[in-house]
């Protein structure tokens, strides 16, 4: 039913309960939390008798998000395909909790309820008591949305004030996989087992001047592995020699939070982070110890810039500087794996190698993977070797080829 008949049959004192509409519901928690779900379980229940309980409505199905935020809509696949359906028309009328379980941008809340109101379908937030098919709702909402958005900000500051207090008060936060730790009630005590690899790395590194390569190889020949029985991850072992955790200090501020609704952070500069000694983590290395290994580290870093030429690191193998990350547009580089199995020999974009998976979701590629998808092009090549030529060159090739 249009917008302008359903309003036109309100103005007539007839209520929306009564009036002929295909009505569905949206509902959502914010966490997978036993009691949440339970929650969602209970909303799913009321919403589907109610509708069923209007003679004159006709349910339809409803779009349920489980554990996702409302701060944003881009990962709230039921939402979104709501907003989808409503815009084919399979109904004309959606009821939910509240704006926050809406959206709880106000710039969301409105776009999306004009954008709704466009095709023809209204919302009823219940608790509000607001439905965009009354006249005065916009003005309504813009305050409510307003007020919904105004207490994510402050969550937000509440829970960075006690992040930082929990610092001060020796408790640790944050990752629970730190090699060479065990954490429980947010502190750290030294897993001596996993520790002894760690002061092996800084020996090798700083007093033997092993590469990090080589030390992923020696730590593998002698025994220690990863948490999966493979060899380390260069990677980590970058992360290990460069985590002033082990020297017993506190680092902090490494990213930034630009936007509190979409969580976005950006990674700031080594320079801008916060370091101090914390007693609240126990040192697994000297201080001074942990200080000569990276500064040989700065310098190796700074020597590779300054002396292999890109023409050299794009030539070094098959597939050096010819694989490219398409989210970052940096070259994926070469490592070797190693675990008990074998080793492998794969291609890692550059941002995932030198910060993690957090930020770069590309894929590890297989050199023999690589191979065989290079095999097929050329053989596929020479199969159609005049084709391809005739269109490359567009003119006759007069039987110069077989």
């Amino acid at each position: 039913m249009e917008v302008r008949k359903i309003r036109a049959e309100m103005s007539k004192g007839r209520s929306i309960f009564e009036l002929p509409l295909r009505v569905t519901f949206y509902a959502r928690v914010s966490t997978e939390k036993f009691e949440q779900l339970n929650s969602l379980e209970n909303q799913v229940q009321y919403y589907t008798e109610l509708i069923h309980s209007k003679p004159n409505w006709i349910f339809v199905d409803g779009y349920v998000d489980e554990g996702i935020s409302g701060t944003s809509t881009k990962k709230r696949d039921s939402f979104n395909r709501m907003i989808s359906d409503a815009k084919d028309g399979r109904f004309d009328f959606i009821i939910t909790k509240e704006i926050s379980r809406f959206s709880r941008s106000t710039l969301d809340s409105i776009r999306y309820t004009q954008e709704l109101l466009e095709h023809n379908v209204g919302v009823l937030f219940q608790n509000d008591n607001i439905n965009t098919l009354d006249t005065d709702s916009e003005f309504r909402l813009v305050v409510m949305a307003g007020v919904a958005q105004d207490e994510v900000r402050k969550l937000s500051e509440r829970l960075k004030f006690g992040f930082r207090q929990s610092i001060r008060n020796g408790r640790v936060l944050g990752n629970d996989k730190i090699w060479g730790y065990d954490k429980k009630d947010c502190r750290l005590t030294i897993n001596e087992e996993e520790a002894a690899a760690v002061r092996i790395i800084f020996d090798l590194y700083a007093n033997q001047r092993i590469g990090i390569r080589r030390i992923s190889q020696v730590l593998f020949d002698m025994g220690y592995t990863s948490r999966k029985g493979n060899e380390f991850n260069v990677l980590t072992i970058r992360h290990i020699l460069t985590n002033p955790k082990y020297k017993g200090w506190y680092c902090g501020n490494k990213t930034l939070s630009i936007d509190y609704r979409s969580k976005k952070n950006i990674f700031l500069d080594e320079s801008e982070w916060v370091t101090y000694p914390d007693p609240g983590v126990p040192a697994i290395v000297s201080e001074e110890l942990w200080d000569r290994a990276n500064a040989l580290y700065k310098a190796r870093s700074e020597q590779m810039k300054s002396h292999q030429s890109a023409a050299e690191y794009h030539n070094r193998y098959a597939y050096s500087g010819k694989l490219v990350c398409e989210a970052h547009g940096t070259s994926f580089h070469r490592q070797v794996l190693k675990s008990k199995k074998g080793s492998k020999e794969v291609w890692e974009c550059k941002v995932y190698r030198q910060r993690g998976r957090a930020f770069c979701t590309a894929p590890q590629l297989r050199t023999s993977e690589l191979n065989e998808i290079m095999a097929r092009i050329f053989t596929n090549l020479a199969r159609r070797q005049r084709l391809y030529l005739r269109r490359i060159l567009r003119v006759p090739l007069c039987g110069f080829l077989p």
